[in-house]
């Protein structure tokens, strides 16, 4: 039951994250499986199933845009911070870093 109960709140505490990572990780242009790479090879647990509902939402809440490339003979799409998108990280950035502050100051760690 612990278990369970602790593994609930990591991924409660992931999903709320991985916003953050995300928008970090497109101040340049990457495609999906690109950005999947980038995150795993930074230690992000994250899976396909996960990440791509992820971009469709913040696509569609205008924190990141995105363009086609039919160069290649697959078609990639990639996705992009938008300006928007980079207020809402420098607010979200802000408060991670006051959150962690805090949670350092709790446990005594600022002395």
């Amino acid at each position: 039951m612990e278990k369970s109960l602790s593994q609930s709140f990591i991924t409660e505490m992931r999903r709320g994250n991985l916003t953050l990572l995300v928008l970090a990780s497109l101040y340049q242009p990457h495609y999906g499986y690109e950005l999947l790479e980038i995150l795993q090879d930074v230690g992000v647990a994250i899976e396909a199933n996960t990440l791509y509902p992820l971009l469709r939402r913040l696509e569609k809440q205008e924190l990141l845009s995105s363009t086609w490339d039919t160069t290649e003979s697959r078609p990639r799409k990639y996705y992009q911070i938008s300006s928007l998108g980079e207020e809402i990280f420098r607010e979200l950035l802000v408060e991670s870093k006051k959150m962690s502050v805090s949670l350092q100051r709790i446990q005594g760690e600022d002395e």
